[in-house]
């Protein structure tokens, strides 16, 4: 007898740490959408911390975007969209906790915006994370509609106050909603005005957080602020 109920204590015991486990696994998927002209490879040190940290490349998307030979031409219109979309959808059916974490780098930033008011799924984004974004435009690309050039700065494009991004500006987007910014950025700061209305571009309306890497510039903002990154959605 005492030996059948040690053997049911321990099972039971057992079963504990068992459940214990499994929920302490469960985690938001995340959707990682680079930048324009980029790469899913230019999230690699991302990846990497977080699979260090326990994630398991299924609960990673990190969606390919646009065309890589001709920045220009891209803009947050047509066929730039799907694949940012499908994976927000395929990420939030495959998350453990029913709710998802976004990061995105420069033009990603607002696609992955776009695309989760699209989706409709505000309240199933806990955490945003926007890199090196220009969610108040860039000035190297004009004042719409003055000095639009191309696809990336028009109508659906990156000038400052674009029908774009006025629709897009102050649309809930997360839970949590924080930006990584630099006042050294070569893309965000290239005409040496880092701010729109007194504000940094990179910096999201309703934000939460702003974090500040000046030792870094645009690209390297995304590759090596990976720590803090991964800090943010855990």
């Amino acid at each position: 007898m005492r030996i059948t109920i040690m053997n049911r204590a321990l099972l039971v015991v057992a079963l504990l740490a068992f459940g214990t486990a499994v929920h302490a696994q469960c985690r938001d998927a995340v959707v990682l959408v680079h930048g324009n002209a980029g790469y899913p490879s230019d999230w690699d040190n991302t990846y990497n911390e977080l699979i260090s940290r326990g994630y398991s490349s299924s609960e990673i998307f990190r969606p390919s975007w646009g065309s890589k030979s001709c920045p220009a031409c891209n803009n947050h219109y047509g066929w730039e969209e799907t694949p940012v979309y499908d994976a927000l959808n395929d990420a939030l059916n495959a998350s453990c906790t029913g709710k998802i974490d976004v990061i995105g780098h420069s033009m990603g930033v607002t696609l992955a915006a776009q695309q989760i008011n699209y989706l409709g799924i505000q309240s199933d984004v806990d955490t945003f994370v926007g890199i090196a974004g220009a969610y108040r435009g860039l000035w190297s690309c004009g004042t719409y509609p003055y000095n639009v050039q191309n696809s990336t700065c028009g109508y659906w494009g990156l000038s400052v106050s674009s029908p774009f991004l006025d629709w897009l500006y102050g649309k809930p987007i997360a839970n949590k909603v924080y930006s990584i910014k630099s006042w050294y950025d070569q893309v965000v700061c290239s005409t040496g005005y880092c701010t729109v209305g007194g504000v940094h571009s990179s910096q999201i309306a309703g934000e939460n957080a702003s974090y500040t890497y000046n030792q870094y510039g645009h690209f390297y903002l995304q590759a090596y602020t990976y720590t803090k990154q991964a800090d943010l959605i855990e």
